[in-house]
């Protein structure tokens, strides 16, 4: 093969991974982008006509204790972000380090409804640092 097809083969080959969004800039983009970037306001979580899509919220955790559900323990908090509140609940669970009132946390996952209000259980979750509120 030629040296101008092997450039060639390469450039496609680097033009593909910033097309597809794989390019080493992205990860800087995404670091640099506020831990609230596409998330959706609490008060718009509810089933739609497409079901239960999995959403991500951001919000600072209101109200953090333990209870227990169907004889098993779980953490339970209150997620706030201004427009509504929202239960978070992780099953299984006593405490995790850091989930405390106060703190701002980002929590993916697909939201039920329970005696009326939106729940979370069992969410992929992000704190923020301490202090960058």
């Amino acid at each position: 093969m030629s040296t101008e097809g092997r450039s060639g083969m390469l450039r496609r080959l680097l033009g593909r991974g910033r097309e597809s969004g794989t390019g080493a800039g992205d990860d800087l983009a995404a670091a640099t982008e506020p831990p609230d970037a596409g998330c959706t306001r609490i008060r718009d979580c509810c089933e739609g006509p497409r079901g239960r899509p999995v959403l991500r919220v951001s919000g600072t955790l209101r109200a953090v204790g333990e209870r227990t559900v169907a004889g098993m323990p779980a953490l339970h908090a209150e997620l706030d972000d201004g427009t509504a509140r929202l239960d978070v609940v992780w099953l299984g669970r006593r405490t995790i380090a850091g989930v405390e009132p106060g703190r701002e946390l980002v929590a993916s996952g697909r939201i039920a409804e329970m005696h009326g209000r939106p729940v979370l259980f069992n969410p992929r979750y992000q704190l923020q640092p301490l202090g960058q509120e």
